[in-house]
């Protein structure tokens, strides 16, 4: 029962939210506190804490269990809270009971950033954590790498309750989903608001967003068109975000979070930096820049 709860999140929008720093660089939980609880309210589906748009790489695992259990307070069951874990498998492993204990619904499982991980065992490393855990985990896959047959093992493990598939091979996400058919897996875009569209089209439902950060009314309309099967109404609602996505993509995805929380700096509602070896701040024309397109989705 509870795994069929977090998947029908997973089919909605999964808000990864940002891990807010104060003046001396330490995380101020307050201030994250704030900002999940406006995801939550706002309607997004499935919080996550401690992904990637929350810079979970730059924390410690210390700072990791922490926003993991503010999240949960924070959401306060109006939307479900999933955990990012990651590193090695026994950090993984902790790292998801602890959030259990906290009252998270899920863990995602960071993809594994081992330069010399082989392609089936990091299913086997997925599979490991599920079966450790006993909330369901949701696999996050940043890599063509691994193979259709690994793919939907991790798919279809009674304790996996979807896939965030992250990588823009959509010739492999439409071999996954033809394989799965009739089984229990359920993948999910893992390439927010503007792949949304063509993984819905391939048989993928819901999506992840960091744009819910500053403007979750958005990515929720462009939902709700996807639900609706109203592409039209989707690209329209992509197109007004596409120059935000551009800035986010630049330096190799380096100023992915730098321009979401300085663009939550421009609605007032500073954040902080981001932590190396993310990109610290834009420079001036890109914050000019950012403040113009900001500016336009209130025109």
């Amino acid at each position: 029962m509870v795994a069929g709860k977090v998947r029908t999140a997973l089919c909605g929008v999964s808000g990864v939210h940002v891990t807010p720093y104060g003046a001396d660089g330490a995380p101020d939980w307050s201030a994250m506190a704030e900002v999940v609880r406006a995801i939550a309210e706002a309607g997004v589906h499935n919080v996550v804490s401690a992904g990637n748009t929350g810079e979970f790489y730059p924390m410690t695992p210390a700072e990791i269990g922490r926003s993991h259990a503010v999240a949960a307070e924070a959401a306060a069951g109006k939307a479900l809270v999933s955990a990012g874990v990651g590193r090695s498998m026994r950090e993984a492993v902790a790292m998801g009971r602890a959030a259990a204990a906290s009252g998270c619904d899920a863990a995602m499982i960071h993809h594994p950033l081992d330069p010399f991980a082989a392609p089936a065992a990091q299913a086997d490393y997925i599979v490991a954590i599920a079966e450790a855990l006993t909330i369901p985990v949701i696999a996050y896959i940043r890599s063509d790498a691994i193979g259709v047959a690994d793919l939907v093992r991790v798919a279809t493990h009674p304790n996996v309750a979807g896939v965030k598939f992250a990588s823009t091979n959509l010739m492999l996400l439409a071999e996954c989903v033809r394989a799965s058919r009739g089984t229990s897996a359920v993948w999910i875009c893992g390439l927010a608001e503007g792949w949304a569209a063509p993984f819905y089209a391939l048989g993928a439902r819901g999506f992840t967003s960091g744009l819910v950060n500053v403007a979750p009314a958005r990515s929720l309309a462009i939902w709700r068109a996807l639900e609706a099967g109203d592409f039209a109404a989707a690209r329209a609602g992509v197109d007004a975000i596409a120059g935000f996505e551009a800035m986010r993509a630049k330096y190799g995805n380096g100023a992915n979070v730098t321009v979401v929380k300085e663009a939550m700096g421009l609605m007032g509602r500073p954040v902080g930096p981001v932590r190396l070896p993310g990109l610290p701040e834009l420079n001036v024309a890109e914050r000019a820049e950012l403040a113009r397109i900001v500016a336009g989705w209130s025109a």
